[in-house]
C-alpha cells in the first residue's frame, strides 16, 4: 500500500468512526469500550422513545369533533335610502337588476373539523373554544365508530377553552398531568384529527414555556414543534407517562401548514377553566384596574432600578382596587398574591386568576423602594372595558431635555385635569421618542402642575428620567437620558 493510499484509509476510518460515536453520544447511549462496531442496531433503536404503550393506553380517549354551519337566507328588503351603490345612476334612467329590492343572499353550510379528549366517563370532553364557536351542530367520532351529538356546556374565548359533553357511560378518559412540571427539551406527543385524519400521532419535544403570544395575554402557551395541523385544534398534549399537559391551539405559519412551532393551551389553566364552565357556564377573571407598560432596561435605569423585571404602572382606575389600595403611576409591580412578576405578561395571568372578592398583597418599587400594598381584586367586565380617568401631572419646557411646551387649550383641560403639551421637541426628548403633541403628564414619577414643577424635577435627576406621556389616549413611559449641563 502506498504512503498515500494509507493516509486515506487512516482518515476515512477515523471519520467513520467519528460519525457513529458521535451518533451514540447523541442518542444517550455511553459505549462501554471504544470499539465503534459494537453498536448494534438494537441499541441505537432503544435509545429513542416509544410512544406505542402511550397511543395504546389513551388513544380511545381521543375524539374528533365535526362541526356545522346550517346555511342561513336573507329575504328581499327594500333599500333604505342612501344605501344603493347605483342610486345616482338611477336618478339619470340607467337600468340596473334587482328593481328597489336587494336581492337574496345568505351564507352557505359551512363544515369544520377539530380534535377533543374524554375526561369523564359519562362524557364531558375538553376542546378549543375556535372548534365550537358558532356551531349549530356538533357531532363526536369515536374510536369505536360511535357518532354522538354533543352540546356545549361553557366556552371561553380568552383562553380558547371550551367543554362540551355527549350522553354516554364508561367512556374512556384521559390522565390529567400537571402542566407547572414540563420541563423545556423532554419528550411529548399529539393525538388529534389533523384534516380529519382520525387519531394521528405526531411527537417532538417542549421547545419553551410560558410563551406569550400577541393578543393571549391570559395563556402562558406551552411551545413544542410537535407536527399539528388543522384538524388537531382541541386535541391533547401528552408526556412521556401519558398524563395531558397542555390542549393543542395555535400554530405559526406562512402557509396555513405546519412548520415547527406549535402551542397548547397549559392544562392546569384548561382544568381552572372548565370547573368554572361546569360549574356557572361562564368564566370570572379579577382585575385590579391598572394599565401596564414592559419594563425595559432603559426604563429601569431611568426609574434608577437594578434590572428590568416587574410591571411597570401607567394609568389607575379611577376608585378601582389599586386606587383604592394607594398604588400610583409610575409603581413597578414586582409581587402579586405571594408569585414573583418578572414580566408584565405574568401580572395579568395571575389577576386574571384571583377569584373576585379576594384580598391580595402586592409589593410594588416605588422611587426604588419595597413599598406593601393590600387590596380586594373584583372582578372583569364582560367587555373589559374600564373606567380610567385622566389625572395627570403638567409640564413645560426645559434645554435638558430638548423641548418647549404650552398649556392645554379649552378642549384639552376637557380631557385632563392637567398637564402640558409639547410643541417643539428635539436632543434628548426627540431621540428618546416623545412627539409633538405628546401630553406630558409626569417626570420621574412625580405629578407636575407647572413648568417649575418639571425644573425642580430635573434639578435632582440624574443621566435619565421617565416621561409618562398621553399620546392620542394611550398613556406609556419614555425613558429619556439627559444631557450633561455645560459648566
Amino acid at each position: 500500500m502506498t504512503s498515500t493510499s494509507l493516509k486515506r484509509s487512516l482518515v476515512a476510518s477515523a471519520v467513520a468512526f467519528s460519525f457513529v460515536f458521535s451518533s451514540a453520544a447523541a442518542l444517550g447511549t455511553f459505549l462501554p469500550t471504544a470499539n465503534a462496531q459494537e453498536v448494534s442496531p438494537t441499541q441505537l433503536i432503544a435509545a429513542l422513545p416509544d410512544f406505542s404503550k402511550l397511543v395504546e393506553d389513551n388513544g380511545k380517549a381521543v375524539v374528533s369533533i365535526e362541526t356545522l354551519k346550517k346555511a342561513k337566507k336573507v329575504t328581499k328588503n327594500k333599500r333604505p335610502r342612501g344605501q344603493d351603490p347605483f342610486e345616482e345612476l338611477r336618478k339619470f334612467g340607467f337600468p340596473f337588476p334587482f328593481g328597489d329590492d336587494f336581492p337574496s343572499f345568505g351564507t352557505p353550510e359551512r363544515h369544520g373539523q377539530g380534535s377533543g379528549f374524554i375526561i369523564s366517563p359519562d362524557g364531558y370532553i375538553l376542546t378549543n373554544h375556535h372548534v365550537v364557536d358558532g356551531a349549530d351542530e356538533l357531532t363526536v367520532h369515536l374510536t369505536d365508530k360511535r357518532k354522538l351529538k354533543a352540546k356545549v356546556i361553557g366556552s371561553d374565548q380568552k383562553t380558547d377553552v371550551a367543554v362540551i359533553k355527549i350522553e354516554a357511560k364508561d367512556l374512556p378518559t384521559v390522565k390529567i398531568g400537571n402542566s407547572d412540571k414540563v420541563k423545556v427539551g423532554e419528550w411529548v406527543a399529539a393525538i388529534g384529527a389533523p384534516f380529519g385524519l382520525d387519531n394521528t400521532v405526531t411527537a417532538g419535544i417542549v421547545s419553551a414555556k410560558s410563551r406569550n403570544l400577541p393578543d393571549d395575554q391570559f395563556v402562558p402557551f406551552i411551545q413544542t414543534d410537535v407536527a399539528v395541523n388543522p384538524g388537531n385544534s382541541g386535541g391533547p398534549l401528552f408526556n412521556m407517562k401519558g398524563e395531558v399537559i397542555g390542549i393543542n391551539s395555535q400554530i405559526f405559519s406562512t402557509s396555513g401548514g405546519f412548520m415547527g412551532l406549535s402551542f397548547a393551551i397549559p392544562i392546569d389553566l384548561a382544568i381552572q377553566i372548565k370547573d368554572q364552565l361546569i360549574k356557572d357556564g361562564k368564566v370570572s377573571r379579577g382585575r385590579i384596574g391598572v394599565m401596564m407598560q414592559a419594563m425595559t432596561p432603559e426604563l429601569a435605569k431611568s426609574f434608577g432600578l437594578k434590572d428590568e423585571k416587574g410591571a411597570l404602572v401607567v394609568q389607575i382606575e379611577e376608585k378601582g382596587p389599586a386606587e383604592k389600595a394607594g398604588m400610583k403611576e409610575g409603581d413597578v409591580i414586582i409581587e402579586f398574591n405571594g408569585q414573583k412578576i418578572d414580566e408584565m405578561a405574568k401580572l395579568s395571568q395571575a389577576v386574571a386568576a384571583t377569584k373576585p372578592g379576594s384580598k391580595v398583597k402586592v409589593i410594588v418599587l416605588r422611587e426604588g423602594k419595597p413599598t406593601e400594598l393590600t387590596m380586594t381584586v373584583d372582578e372583569m367586565p364582560v367587555d373589559g372595558k374600564l373606567n380610567f380617568k385622566n389625572t395627570a401631572p403638567s409640564n413645560s419646557s426645559v434645554d435638558r431635555l430638548g423641548l418647549s411646551t404650552r398649556p392645554l387649550n379649552d378642549l384639552e383641560k376637557k380631557k385632563h385635569s392637567s398637564g402640558i403639551v409639547v410643541d417643539t421637541v428635539e436632543g434628548p426628548a426627540a431621540e428618546a421618542g416623545i412627539q409633538t403633541g405628546d401630553i406630558i403628564l409626569s417626570a420621574g414619577g412625580k405629578k407636575l402642575k407647572t413648568a417649575d414643577d418639571l425644573k425642580k424635577v430635573l434639578e435632582k435627576a440624574g443621566t435619565s428620567i421617565p416621561l409618562l406621556i398621553d399620546r392620542k389616549g394611550q398613556r406609556i413611559f419614555v425613558p429619556v437620558p439627559l444631557e450633561t449641563e455645560k459648566k
